[in-house]
């Protein structure tokens, strides 16, 4: 069962760093498999959505760099798609590198996150579609893309995949504080994304995270 829920602690540069690690490990471990395949519930491939993970890891590490940056709108890379129904990123891996060059992508963009959440202050404040958000919401945010995307990428490819009890208690404390407490962690933040059954709680259709900097109002979010 969980741990004693409400104090779990801050999200950090080293839970990401940690969920990232633990993701490109499990990865490795299906180098052969068919990448083509539907990652879960998810209209993407496998590897289609290792790309949208890493994308997301770049953009939520980008939007903390510039100084002064503003509030209410993206850093302006430019998104593309592939095909109709891919993700848009502006990250991608080339193919010809195979799983393992994908694995490496998806690392490197983890590692500028986790760099740039330990060093930007955290008074800063920058943009997010969903709302306004500090150095410890984006790490949230960035451990929850992996954990919850792994979930999906090991569905189609046939992994076990199950991560850090304590990791999943942090972030659910940090961006879902509507989640019920007293359940197992992983199976709660699977609930909480739309990924999966809790016993006396109806299967969401809609979720929302809230990535407002704690004790500033709420941002919330859909994925």
């Amino acid at each position: 069962m969980s741990e004693a829920h409400g104090s779990p602690g801050p999200v950090t540069a080293d839970d990401v760093q940690e969920a990232v690690r633990s993701a490109v490990a499990a990865l490795r471990e299906a180098e052969a498999a068919d990448w083509d395949a539907k990652a879960g519930s998810l209209d993407w491939s496998c590897w289609e959505t290792v790309e949208h993970l890493a994308d997301d890891l770049f953009a939520y590490a980008a939007q903390l760099g510039p100084r002064g940056a503003p509030s209410d709108t993206e850093v302006p890379f430019v998104w593309r798609a592939e095909r109709p129904g891919a993700p848009a990123n502006v990250v991608f891996a080339d193919r010809t590198a195979g799983a393992a060059g994908l694995a490496q992508v998806l690392e490197a963009c983890g590692a500028l996150l986790t760099a740039m959440v330990r060093t930007t202050p955290a008074g800063v404040r920058a943009h997010h579609v969903f709302g306004v958000s500090d150095p410890e919401g984006f790490a949230a945010m960035g451990v929850v893309e992996t954990l919850v995307h792994l979930h999906d990428v090991a569905e189609g490819l046939g992994l076990r995949w199950e991560p850090d009890t304590g990791l999943c208690d942090r972030v659910l404390a940090r961006l879902f504080p509507d989640a019920p407490a007293g359940t197992d962690r992983w199976p709660t933040l699977l609930w909480a994304t739309g990924r999966g059954e809790l016993p006396g709680h109806a299967r969401l259709t809609r979720w929302r995270w809230y990535g407002a900097p704690r004790g500033e109002g709420e941002g919330e979010g859909e994925r």
